[in-house]
């Protein structure tokens, strides 16, 4: 039985990835976890392993395609005399003499590696067939696409079976639009004529715009001109802007900010970073102090825990903090799982494991999925407070602003003074669908509060 190569979940928020490379081709015989196939996506570059020993049948995914999640990639046909026998027949059509071989005389045991539509369709990834009358199912890329465009998928012709409407005819029917014309499904495409199109203004109307035929605004178009340096956006940026893009454009983001003072909890790592650097091998940052306050505030505000699944909200048992990481590439957001039960010695080793493997380009698809909430720190550098874009599917974001030392009001013995503390600003983004302005304002009160008073273990 054929074994199907498919585009595998890597991440919550991943609905699909890019073919970057073909690690084999078709006719190779590969062994069980043999890596197959490069993948990019908005989390991570990986590859793909293979899931069973064999020969490859067909490969059905061309480089730089992009597909959706469980669609297939290639088909595998497993190792053995019966396998071998059957890939020598797939090809011929009629042969001049008929042959007795069983293998010939029964064409339907022959594996169809040919027809990757229905396990797509099996793993909810693609559209699938509607009965007459019925409703229209799409996939969560053209469901995508047509949300962030305002299109109405009823009016969209569609070239797959039963007339559902791929990424492709939607594209289409947009370039159509685009260009004043009706929309034609059997019209040639290319990746650069789509970036042009969604560029390019469109056409001027005679009537009033509506809100299903979206913004009536047109940005400005600008052309590089001499000495301007193009630079294109690789597959991770790409994937990371429209990551970004369906983030604000589906969670309503609100933001609060909290002034906290910071000198505690900065003497208590003074304290200890010395002899935390000889028993551990690395340094203690104060990231860790941050995370371990979050992680509390989240225990007490369990909501802020949380995932919005369609018309629902999902308060998640285990807290599983990501850490966002800058590097060449882009920024990653590796996650530390089950932080609930963690001390601040166990968060500052998961920290420095994830940021060691990020540097050595180690990091995993496993590694980057799963995360409930999200800790950013941009750096040290001018960095007063800023609002972080909320990473989707959950509901709020936290983001550390530089750690300063300025004059700020006191009370020393019941009267006012001036003093110079150690200053620092936390800006919460919260997603206003599920957290309300009081649930917000108290979590980042709460958070603020515990790394003021630092009471920790080193």
């Amino acid at each position: 039985m054929a074994i199907d190569v498919t585009m595998p979940q890597m991440g919550e928020s991943v609905v699909e990835g890019t073919i970057a490379k073909w690690l084999v081709k078709e006719g190779d015989v590969v062994a069980e976890d043999q890596p197959l196939v490069e993948i990019s996506t908005d989390k991570v570059d990986t590859e793909i392993p293979s899931p069973g020993a064999g020969r490859i049948a067909k490969i059905v995914a061309e480089e730089g395609q992009t597909l959706p999640v469980g669609a297939t990639l290639a088909v595998i046909e497993p190792a053995g005399a019966d396998a071998a026998a059957k890939l020598k027949v797939v090809a011929p059509k009629a042969a001049p003499e008929p042959e007795p071989a069983p293998a010939i005389t029964k064409p339907s045991a022959a594996p169809r590696p040919t027809l990757p539509a229905q396990p797509m369709q099996a793993a909810g990834a693609h559209e699938v067939e509607h009965e007459p009358g019925g409703p229209r199912r799409f996939s969560p890329v053209v469901l995508k696409i047509a949300a962030e465009e305002g299109i109405d998928l009823s009016r969209v012709p569609g070239t797959g079976i039963g007339g559902r409407v791929s990424k492709r005819d939607l594209q289409r029917y947009l370039d159509s639009l685009r260009k004043g014309g009706a929309p034609a499904a059997s019209a040639p495409t290319n990746g650069a004529a789509q970036t042009i199109a969604r560029l390019a203004p469109t056409a001027p109307s005679t009537t009033m715009p509506t809100t299903t035929q979206g913004a009536a605004f047109k940005p400005p178009i600008y052309q590089p001109v001499e000495h301007d340096i193009v630079e294109p956006f690789t597959r991770r940026r790409k994937l990371i802007a429209e990551h970004m893009v369906f983030s604000k454009t589906h969670s309503p983001h609100v933001g609060t900010v909290a002034e906290v003072d910071v000198t505690r909890a900065m003497r208590l790592r003074d304290a200890h970073k010395d002899e935390f650097a000889r028993r551990e091998g690395f340094n203690l940052t104060f990231l860790p102090l941050a995370a371990a306050a979050t992680i509390r505030a989240l225990k007490e505000f369990p909501r802020m825990n949380a995932s919005v699944v369609g018309d629902s909200v999902v308060i998640r048992r285990e807290i599983n903090l990501g850490i966002a990481m800058d590097t060449d590439e882009g920024l990653l957001v590796p996650v530390i799982k089950s932080t609930q039960e963690m001390s601040v010695v166990g968060i500052a080793r998961a920290i420095e494991t994830l940021r060691r493997k990020v540097a050595e380009k180690k990091i995993t698809a496993d590694d980057l999925s799963g995360g409930s909430f999200t800790l950013s720190n941009p750096g040290r550098e001018g960095n007063l407070y800023g609002f972080a874009i909320i990473n989707q599917p959950q509901v709020g974001i936290l983001r550390m602003g530089e750690v300063k030392k300025r004059p700020v009001v006191v009370e020393v013995d019941g009267a006012d003074a001036i003093a110079i503390r150690t200053m620092m600003y936390l800006a919460l983004s919260y997603d206003h669908r599920v957290v309300d302005g009081v649930l917000g304002n108290s979590f980042l009160y709460r958070a603020a509060r515990i790394l003021e008073e630092a009471d920790f273990e080193l």
